[in-house]
C-alpha cells in the first residue's frame, strides 16, 4: 500500500516536472470586444479618462482568440489600435456590426475598458480601428504586448 503510494507520488512529480511553463517577454495583454447593450444582463463600462459610461452584454463578440495581429496606425484624427481578426471573427464581425448600426464596441484589454467605437455601418474589412484611452508614449510598448499575446494565444489553439 505504501509503496504503491509513493510509486504514484513519484509519478505525479515526474509528470508535473515535464509540464514546464512558457517564459514570457511580454505582459500579457487579452483583447475583448463587447457590444453595447440595454437590457437587464448589462454591465457598466466607464471609459478611464473621459469618463463615459457604456452599458454592454455579459459575453464579448470578439476575443484574443479571434486576433490575429494588432498595429499601431496614424490616423486623420490621432493614433489608434488596428485589430486584424481571423477570417471566421471577420464574418462575425461583419453581421454584428451589421445589424447593430448605432451601437458601439467596447474594447477590454485584462477586463478594463479602455476604448469604445460607434458603428456606424457594417465593418467589412476583417479590422477594427479603436481609439484608446491611453497614454500615447505607451502605446508601442501596449502594441507589442499584444501582439505576443494574440501570436500566443493562436500558436495554443493550433496545438489543439
Amino acid at each position: 500500500m505504501i509503496k504503491t503510494a509513493v510509486s504514484l507520488l513519484g509519478f505525479a512529480l515526474l509528470l508535473a516536472g515535464c509540464q514546464t511553463a512558457e517564459k514570457v517577454d511580454y505582459t500579457p495583454t487579452l483583447a475583448r470586444f463587447f457590444l453595447e447593450e440595454a437590457d437587464a444582463r448589462t454591465i457598466g463600462a466607464t471609459l478611464p479618462q473621459s469618463g463615459v459610461r457604456v452599458m454592454v452584454g455579459p459575453k464579448p463578440v470578439l476575443t484574443e482568440g479571434d486576433i490575429v495581429n494588432v498595429e499601431l496606425m496614424q490616423v486623420e484624427l490621432g493614433k489608434c489600435l488596428m485589430f486584424q481578426l481571423t477570417p471566421a471573427a471577420a464574418r462575425d464581425l461583419y453581421r454584428v456590426s451589421g445589424s447593430n448600426q448605432g451601437r458601439r464596441l467596447v474594447l477590454f484589454l485584462n477586463n478594463l475598458p479602455v476604448g469604445a467605437r460607434r458603428m456606424e455601418g457594417p465593418l467589412a474589412e476583417g479590422a477594427v480601428l479603436m481609439f484608446v484611452e491611453v497614454p500615447d508614449a505607451a502605446l508601442p510598448a501596449l502594441v507589442e504586448n499584444l501582439k505576443k499575446t494574440s501570436a500566443a494565444v493562436q500558436r495554443a489553439a493550433a496545438r489543439k
